[in-house]
């Protein structure tokens, strides 16, 4: 019979900012994030310039509440976050619930900014709102990331079923037949030594090649 084949979930990066005017609430939204499934990849805190907030939303320049959202959040520290789980980034902004806070306490009562936020600027959290955003937002907050793809959970499996149990079996295997007296440090550095992604390199020539 026909099986189909699951789609692959693909696990995203967003950033999540815990805004100056919620700060002292961030034990309890870092508790939200990890009963939401996030890991969290990344966090600091930062106290940016006006300039930097001015950079950091320049998407939303031109805008009324322009000049008063670089000027509050420039105004205290930021908690900032770097998050990864699947479908991160529209996750994240469910959690958050909407920005304005009136429609955010009618539609979404038990989101963030309609327990945490007093108004649409002063709304406790921030969520990038597409992937491209995402890895600008980032960077930005923390230039040394490296913005490779996380594994799916199929491909996280299939690694670890294919290359590391055997390798850990083998490696098991011989521990037993050898019996150190150190039996922690002979296994690091037989794993080591047979580290099934190392390129093989032969010492010398070949029976082929010699004579």
């Amino acid at each position: 019979t026909f099986k189909a084949t699951p789609p692959r979930v693909y696990v995203e990066r967003t950033l999540a900012l815990i805004k100056p005017d919620a700060v002292h609430k961030a034990e309890e939204i870092e508790d939200v994030m990890l009963r939401s499934g996030f890991s969290i990849v990344q966090k600091r805190r930062v106290l940016l310039s006006p300039e930097q907030c001015s950079d950091f939303y320049n998407n939303q320049f031109g805008k009324t509440t322009f000049s008063s959202l670089t000027s509050f959040m420039s105004s205290g520290p930021t908690l900032a976050y770097t998050l990864a789980r699947e479908k991160a980034i529209d996750h994240w902004r469910f959690i958050m619930g909407p920005s304005s806070i009136s429609k955010a306490r009618e539609t979404q009562p038990q989101s963030l900014r309609a327990k945490y936020g007093t108004s649409d600027v002063q709304n406790a959290v921030h969520g990038s709102e597409s992937f491209t955003d995402a890895q600008r937002e980032i960077r930005f907050i923390f230039p040394n990331t490296v913005m490779e793809p996380f594994p799916s959970r199929a491909n996280t499996e299939e690694y670890l079923s294919t290359r590391l149990s055997p390798a850990l079996i083998k490696g098991l295997t011989e521990l037993c037949r050898h019996k150190p007296a150190d039996p922690c440090t002979w296994l690091a550095d037989w794993l080591i030594k047979n580290n099934p992604n190392q390129l093989q390199i032969s010492d010398g020539a070949s029976e082929e090649d010699a004579g």
